[in-house]
């Protein structure tokens, strides 16, 4: 195993790496300075987009002109040619304190998404599906910080954390009407050790990689909830994760340079970077674009 720096830009809160198979882009943003970015495997052709709000997720549309982003103020769709982002929903214009976070598109196209209280404090976020047809639907609620949505290699397993309650839970999911059901605990999280469950993916084996932020960790975690391996990482805010390379086979690694709050701990000079990990002798699952 080996653990390279791809790129250096200290940004505020990288977060929500995606692997785009049809470009062999890598692409991720920095929530709080509300940037998307893209660049090759190797870290060249480095392009960004800025989206003039706080964003908590993106995913690219099956057209490849365009993504779906989830920014403070609600789902956009943004147009890479012209930088300019159109209103989808806003589905919580009535809760001031609250931002759209963690997102990803599941195996039949559709975006599912979570929202947070920018305090992380207060339950008062949600987790949404934007269906193919740009339809907006409430899925769960009463949540803290919303992270880490995944699915398992069938997409039959929904996996999803409030970050704060150190829990990971996983849900049967219906590939047919996109609605998750029978909440069960999947692993639990010590956060009082300083670390807390952030961004995740699913390897082709099924198992669940997860960015343990603050405690500068990735975890890969078994199909049963158990702790299979421990990366320790150069920084202590990680923040998110996802396979990517031509072969499927380099796990990408955020950061942030600058905590969300003030209660949050600094970090040492390579804080915000993007890491490339190579050598794990596992792959990744292509990642689906958006169907609409």
């Amino acid at each position: 195993m080996k653990i390279n720096v791809l790129l250096d830009l200290k940004n505020n809160l990288g977060e929500g790496p995606v692997w785009d198979i049809q470009q062999q882009r890598l692409y991720w943003i920095d929530s709080l300075d509300g940037r998307v970015f893209s660049c090759t495997e190797r870290g060249t052709e480095i392009k960004s987009w800025d989206v003039r709000q706080k964003i908590g997720s993106m995913a690219l549309c099956k057209d490849g002109n365009s993504a779906i982003v989830a920014l403070e103020k609600g789902i956009y769709l943004l147009d890479f040619a012209t930088g300019e982002t159109n209103l989808l929903h806003s589905p919580e214009s009535d809760k001031p304190h609250n931002r759209f976070n963690d997102g990803k598109v599941d195996r039949q196209g559709r975006f599912v998404v979570g929202s947070m209280d920018m305090q992380e404090e207060t339950p008062s976020g949600a987790l949404y599906r934007l269906d193919t047809d740009y339809s907006l639907h409430k899925i769960e609620q009463s949540i803290i910080v919303s992270n880490a949505p995944c699915w398992s290699p069938k997409g039959d397993t929904f996996y999803f954390a409030d970050t704060w309650t150190g829990e990971i839970w996983k849900y049967d999911y219906d590939g047919l009407t996109g609605n998750i059901s029978n909440r069960q605990t999947f692993c639990t999280v010590n956060t009082s050790s300083g670390g807390a469950a952030d961004g995740a993916t699913v390897d082709s084996e099924g198992y669940l990689w997860n960015a343990l932020v603050y405690a500068g960790k990735v975890v890969r975690y078994s199909p049963t909830g158990e702790i299979d391996r421990i990366i320790e990482m150069p920084v202590k805010k990680v923040t998110s994760v996802a396979f990517g390379g031509e072969n499927l086979d380099i796990l990408y690694v955020t950061s942030m340079a600058r905590p969300p709050l003030p209660r949050f701990p600094e970090d040492g000079q390579l804080r915000g970077s993007v890491f490339s990990i190579h050598n794990l002798g596992v792959t990744g699952i292509p990642e689906k674009r958006f169907g609409g």
